[in-house]
């Protein structure tokens, strides 16, 4: 297929395109380099640097490279930030990719793939999480993704563009050539190595007395290329609606950093702090429908090779994409 990857410089983007090349396919990427590196652009896809704000660019990058799916994963996903500035992720995350769709129905764009996220289901009751959970965010940021997935649905109906939302756990690892390099970053597997590597002083641990097993968050970490198959498959099959994506298994905010000084064999300081508001003590993914409708195999089962390659990627690349 011809596919064209919206935020393909991104993080999950980078390595999606890759995997999508290594299996034949030709890839467009579309991104604004506002979050995105150039460099995380494999060399065989065409990029096309703009922004979903445009509509003028998006309709001319559908119109001339006719692609046969979409995936988009062009978003910003600061938690945070939604929290103090909703407008910027309303603008973005949803009015912009309009734009997308617009287009992908001007010129009869098969299907489109959603980067969703398991943030849609806010504080959720059932554990592992079954996409019957009722979807209740709590972030501005999770609304604004099942917002999107809400719009994908009447678009299909009005439109008949088929579509599949992929609502993400914790996404970790990296490919050998591309990896994760957030500015700033959030994500726990990251900052604990720059803790590893005296780039932070510390990892700070927030929420020791959790109903956990060790007392602290529990969260579900999927493999970046585990993630890219699962794309693949949703863009082949005829199947519509939204999948939860993740391993199914739940490993504490210590678990995590034992693994890293496992994989680095380094170790660091770790100081306890207090609880962040709206953090659920455990996220686990059932993730049984993307296996059983998209034949989703999961490669990572062990979260240490997921930390594993992450910090090779680290090591080839020790400023990111910047050096």
């Amino acid at each position: 297929m011809k596919i064209l990857v919206a935020g393909g410089a991104g993080f999950i983007g980078s390595v999606c395109t890759e995997y999508l090349l290594n299996r034949g396919h030709e890839v467009v990427v579309f991104d604004a380099l506002i979050n995105g590196h150039r460099e995380a652009v494999d060399p065989r896809a065409a990029f096309v640097q703009g922004n979903l704000a445009d509509v003028d660019a998006v309709m001319q990058t559908v119109a001339e490279h006719r692609p046969e799916g979409v995936i988009h994963f062009a978003a910003f996903i600061e938690v945070g930030e939604s929290m103090r500035d909703p407008g910027k992720y309303f603008r973005n995350n949803v009015a912009n990719g309009l734009n997308l769709l617009d287009a992908c129905v001007a010129h009869k764009v098969r299907k489109i793939v959603f980067s969703s996220t398991a943030a849609v289901y806010g504080m959720p009751e059932q554990i592992p999480i079954p996409e019957s959970e009722p979807t209740k965010p709590i972030n501005p940021y999770g609304e604004s993704k099942l917002m999107f997935e809400r719009i994908l649905h009447w678009y299909r109906e009005a439109h008949g563009l088929n579509y599949v939302a992929l609502r993400y756990f914790n996404a970790a690892g990296c490919s050998v050539a591309f990896g994760e390099d957030h500015h700033p970053e959030s994500h726990l597997i990251p900052l604990i190595m720059q803790a590893a590597e005296g780039k932070r002083d510390c990892i700070k641990v927030f929420g020791t007395d959790y109903d956990t097993p060790d007392g602290t968050c529990i969260r579900d970490y999927v493999h970046v290329l585990d993630l890219s198959q699962a794309h693949l498959l949703a863009l082949e099959s005829d199947v519509t609606g939204a999948f939860n994506l993740g391993s199914g298994n739940g490993h504490s905010v210590r678990a995590i950093i034992d693994a890293v000084r496992e994989v680095t064999g380094i170790d660091f300081p770790v100081v306890e702090d207090d609880r962040r508001p709206g953090d659920p003590a455990r996220l686990v993914s059932d993730s049984t429908a993307a296996r059983q409708v998209l034949g989703w195999k999961p490669e990572f089962d062990d979260v240490r090779e997921i930390v594993r390659s992450a910090w090779e990627w680290r090591r080839a690349h020790p400023e990111g994409y910047n050096e």
